[in-house]
């Protein structure tokens, strides 16, 4: 015979309500009864309704995670963060990998609309403000990472991408570099725009020039980085020094450069703008900027929370932070000859 709330109640020694307030996590039951219920539920082998409880209290217990991809250090912290906070507060996170498709960000945020998800996080393609912006109305709590979603209503939290080309491009001018290459993103991306831009006021403030054959801005796939590489590495007179701020090009590029004709960092200093722990493992190893995605996820975090629990306001949007990034100074920068 299928177990009924009633009778998880009953074999508690508690009301049908207390033990529904019980399962469902209620701050206001006692830690004592709560564990008296939950034993009974698992003796009986109790499976909760959820549908009829999401109907009931327009609560699933659900959050949404949109990333581009699981590959990368900063989606996959994003998502292990959020994944541990979830587990710690009682929700269940569903992710959705994107590969940066608008359209199939859509499709995941339609799905989370139609089964009242609790709250979204996007870490997509900073397309879809009208679906984050009916989420919002909707009552979910939302919160968005990773690139600017124009119009948002829903509070943001990202790397401030142009001082992290900054922190890279002075650490180069320090060393006396100036003659230095840049690989990055596209221009209509916030990342991409936002890196070239601090690279650009960094080389001015130093007084350099910033020399168009020396700059490649294309797509993010390991493809462009390794024909970004190779065309700097065969010019007659290739650069002192490479900023690598296009992260997917960045694993095209450096195989290329780990078997260039330009020793590194004798002859071409390297700095990437988005640490991987295996940066750590290359020889030598890789000098890059920290973007902190497990303090940006803590953040997103946070910001989904005051939201859920109804701290964040009226109008949880028009909110946005930018986590400071960190230079982890290791092999791959040097002096010019």
């Amino acid at each position: 015979m299928t177990a009924t709330l009633n009778s998880v109640a009953a074999a508690a020694g508690v009301s049908t309500s207390t033990a529904s307030r019980a399962l469902s996590g209620h701050p206001s039951v006692l830690p004592s009864t709560r564990a008296r219920v939950e034993a009974a539920a698992s003796a009986l082998s109790y499976q909760p309704n959820r549908m009829a409880s999401a109907l009931r209290t327009r609560r699933t217990g659900l959050v949404g995670l949109v990333v581009t991809n699981l590959r990368t250090a900063t989606f996959h912290t994003i998502a292990e963060t959020l994944q541990d906070w979830a587990a710690r507060h009682r929700y269940q996170v569903l992710v959705s990998t994107t590969n940066g498709c608008p359209e199939r960000e859509a499709a995941f945020l339609e799905t989370a609309r139609a089964h009242h998800f609790d709250g979204v996080v996007v870490a997509g393609s900073g397309a879809n403000g009208e679906l984050v912006n009916a989420l919002v109305r909707d009552g979910r709590a939302v919160v968005t990472m990773n690139r600017e979603v124009p119009g948002s209503l829903a509070p943001s939290v990202r790397a401030d991408y142009e001082q992290a080309a900054r922190l890279a491009t002075e650490h180069l001018v320090g060393l006396g570099h100036t003659c230095i290459a840049t690989i990055g993103g596209p221009p209509d991306v916030t990342s991409g725009r936002l890196h070239h831009a601090g690279f650009r006021a960094a080389m001015a403030d130093a007084g350099l020039p910033v020399v168009d054959h020396l700059v490649h801005r294309g797509p993010f796939t390991p493809e462009f980085g390794r024909a970004a590489a190779r065309s700097l590495l065969d010019l007659p007179q290739p650069p002192t020094a490479l900023l690598l701020s296009n992260h997917e090009a960045a694993f095209g590029a450096l195989p290329v450069l780990g078997t260039g004709s330009r020793h590194v960092p004798d002859q071409l200093s390297v700095v990437c703008t988005e640490d991987e722990p295996f940066y750590s493992w290359w020889n030598p190893p890789l000098t890059a900027v920290d973007n902190r995605a497990e303090l940006q996820a803590q953040r997103a975090a946070a910001m989904l929370l005051a939201q859920l629990t109804g701290e964040g306001g009226d109008h949880p949007g028009r909110r946005s932070e930018l986590v400071q990034p960190v230079l982890r100074e290791r092999g791959t920068t040097a002096p010019p000859r």
